[in-house]
């Protein structure tokens, strides 16, 4: 079963769910932040604000299920941080992230009491809340990144912070941040985690048919990391056995764009092709394709077969145009986001794209074929 929704002609680079997914909030690829509310009588969305503090486009937003603070990043090399108040207005509290490029993406940590924002600028920001001075204090990792951060995710332990680059290269570093933790806890990936930005692990796509990486992405239990880059691969590195093993799946589909795990072996995947893959990592150790997501076809009438094709030439001199693609989704899949989760294991996923659509993709089915393949 799939849900569709419209947002207009806007393209939809990012969006976030608030905690109980009644609400969400999308980035119209401009400087605004628009929330919307689900009308379930009419099953549509209704404008509830309009957030508008940036100066140029929103490259990232992340929206914090318990405490229920939005994070958003932008082109203007500035961070906001917005909090509801009591009227349901949204106040933004400005965040200087230090940088001298355009912020990138960003995302909230786990425990949702830092957040970490990286940067064209080759610097990953670490900001968390001072509460003797009342404001939000920015820390940088910046050695050894060498170029832009295109990426970045958190470890389930709230400490480790993934970042895939334009350089090629997935680098795993080290978050604790001492004024707000107290210990740096135990991890397969390395032990060298007690000073912000140590690096406890580097992977190279490939330094000569490789691409930069558009997204990385932790596994609920933290013992794999999977990243896709532009030469339309799939990659995961393992940590349950000991050293880090990497395995990598080099697709014959578009660049993807975007990729999460939906349980402990599943991953589904989503760019260029408009179309979300779902791969499993098997007991060997390799990633293997499902399946498609998107079971849609084209209907007769709509497409344009070789006989129509020829007889409109024959009749009226022209031939008809056919732009419509076989997929829901019209154009790239930007976004992929968790809609619902069980025990683990993710029951829904929600997509959105430059086509202004967003869909919400149920994967009960598709977790039976998981489990046959892994």
């Amino acid at each position: 079963m799939v849900e569709k929704y419209s947002f207009g002609i806007d393209p939809i680079p990012h969006h976030a769910w608030n905690k109980d997914r009644q609400q969400i909030a999308v980035t119209p690829n401009n400087q605004e932040i628009r929330i919307y509310q689900l009308d379930k009588s009419a099953n549509d969305w209704t404008l509830l604000d309009t957030l508008n503090k940036h100066d140029l486009r929103v490259t990232g937003i992340d929206w914090a299920p318990r405490t229920n603070r939005i994070v958003t990043c932008s082109e203007d090399r500035d961070a906001y941080v917005w909090k509801q108040g009591p009227d349901k207005k949204w106040t933004p509290t400005q965040v200087l992230l230090r940088i001298n490029r355009a912020a990138t993406c960003v995302k909230w940590s786990p425990d949702e009491n830092k957040f970490a924002a990286g940067s064209g600028a080759r610097i990953i920001s670490v900001c968390y809340f001072e509460q003797a001075n009342d404001w939000w204090v920015s820390k940088h990792i910046k050695k050894p990144i060498k170029s832009t951060v295109n990426s970045i995710d958190w470890h389930p332990n709230n400490v480790l912070l993934a970042a895939g680059c334009a350089d090629f290269k997935v680098k795993i570093f080290s978050g604790f941040i001492k004024e707000i933790e107290d210990n740096f806890p135990a991890t397969a990936w390395g032990n060298k985690g007690s000073t912000l930005g140590n690096l406890l692990a580097e992977f190279t796509n490939s330094p000569y048919i490789g691409g930069w990486i558009h997204c990385v992405s932790f596994s609920a239990d933290g013992n794999r990391l999977c990243w896709v880059a532009h030469d339309s691969s799939i990659s995961v590195a393992d940590v349950s056995h000991g050293s880090p093993i990497v395995f990598k799946l080099r697709t014959d589909t578009l660049p993807f764009l975007s990729c999460v795990w939906v349980n402990g072996t599943g991953i589904v995947a989503a760019g260029h092709g408009c179309c979300p893959m779902l791969y499993a990592v098997d007991v060997n150790n390799q990633i293997r394709f499902v399946c498609k997501l998107d079971r849609s076809q084209k209907k007769e009438g709509s497409g344009l077969s070789a006989m129509r094709k020829f007889q409109s030439l024959d009749r009226q001199a022209k031939v008809e145009n056919d732009t419509l693609l076989e997929t829901i989704h019209q154009n790239s899949i930007r976004s992929i986001r968790t809609y619902s989760n069980v025990n683990g294991t993710a029951t829904k996923l929600s997509t959105s794209g430059l086509d202004g659509q967003l869909v919400i993709w149920d994967l009960k089915v598709r977790h039976r074929l998981v489990r046959i393949t892994s």
